[in-house]
């Protein structure tokens, strides 16, 4: 897989349907995945969507999550830019430029779901998430 970069949106508590519309808008493949099945059972937020992808057969990809309590929910700011693939090293190499001179809210390292994740804001004030995939085995 090569590298690709997509927008994705944060919603306060109502991801699933607003990626069920857009799925409705789009068509394609919908995947959802909640808190309490990526290890936060019994978290308030557990039936909260942590991560939600839409595919289409036009070829876009769209990525949602609702956000976790306690993290700051500004619409009309809620959108970032994320890169995704298994190209470690060309990923990583991102990451170290678009987090110089910027503010790494989360540090790209391996995350409960096994792949590498991180989150900044790069100089600019545009939030970026990075995640390198790891090998399924």
């Amino acid at each position: 897989m090569a590298s690709i970069l997509n927008p994705y949106i944060s919603f306060r508590d109502d991801a699933r349907q607003a990626m069920q519309f857009y799925r409705d808008v789009f068509g394609g493949e919908l995947t959802l995945n909640t808190f309490g099945e990526s290890g936060m059972p019994d978290a308030p937020e557990a039936d909260k969507i942590m991560h939600a992808q839409l595919q289409t057969d036009s070829g876009f990809t769209l990525m949602a999550a609702d956000t976790p309590p306690g993290m700051d929910h500004n619409p009309g700011t809620n959108i970032s830019i994320s890169l995704s693939g298994d190209e470690g090293d060309r990923l990583r190499g991102y990451w170290a430029k678009l987090a110089d001179g910027g503010t790494v809210a989360v540090p790209l390292e391996k995350q409960m779901w096994g792949d590498e994740f991180g989150m900044c804001v790069d100089k600019f004030g545009i939030g970026w998430m990075v995640n390198i995939s790891q090998p399924q085995g």
